[in-house]
C-alpha cells in the first residue's frame, strides 16, 4: 500500500484486490487512462472492498446511512493505456473519527505502481447529519472484524 507521512494503522485482514482491463473510452486521444479515471478505479475498489467485507454501499443504506466522499487524494506514477490489465488494492485504515478512509495503490499487469490514492468518507444520518461518533451499525460491524 501506499506510504503516509501520517502514521495510518491500517487493518491488515481487510484488504481487497480487484483486477479491472482498461477499456478505450477511460483514454484520452493519447491513448493513456484519462486521469479522472483513477478515481474511478477507487471507487471499484471501494465497492469490492464493501461486498468482500459485508460493509457495501447497500449495507450502509439498509442502515439508514449514507457516506459522501470529502476528500480525494490521487498521485500519479506512470501510464496504464488501452487494453492494459490494472489491479487496484484497497485497505481501510483504522481511524479514531466517525469516518472511513480509504488507500489504494493501483498496478499495472508488470506489477509496476502506477497510481495511489485516498478517500476519505464521513457518516450522514437519514436527516442529512453529519455523524460525530460512529453510528451503531458500523460499530458493531468493526467489533466483528477486529
Amino acid at each position: 500500500m501506499m506510504k503516509r507521512k501520517e502514521p495510518y494503522k491500517i487493518f491488515d485482514q481487510l484488504t481487497t484486490s480487484y483486477d479491472f482491463r482498461v477499456r478505450f473510452n477511460e483514454t484520452d486521444p493519447l491513448g493513456i487512462v484519462w486521469h479522472g479515471n483513477y478515481i474511478k478505479y477507487f471507487e471499484d475498489g471501494r465497492e469490492a472492498f464493501g461486498r468482500k467485507h459485508g460493509i457495501s454501499y447497500l449495507h450502509v443504506q439498509a442502515a439508514g446511512y449514507t457516506t459522501p466522499i470529502v476528500r480525494t487524494v490521487s498521485e500519479h506514477k506512470l501510464p496504464l493505456r488501452y487494453g492494459e490489465t490494472g489491479r487496484v488494492e484497497t485497505a481501510l485504515v483504522d481511524s479514531p473519527a466517525a469516518k472511513m478512509i480509504f488507500l489504494f495503490t493501483i498496478y499495472n499487469s508488470r506489477n509496476e505502481v502506477v497510481c495511489t490514492g485516498e478517500t476519505t468518507q464521513v457518516f450522514v444520518d437519514s436527516a442529512g447529519e453529519l455523524c460525530l461518533t460512529y453510528p451503531a451499525f458500523f460499530q458493531r460491524w468493526r467489533e466483528s472484524i477486529l
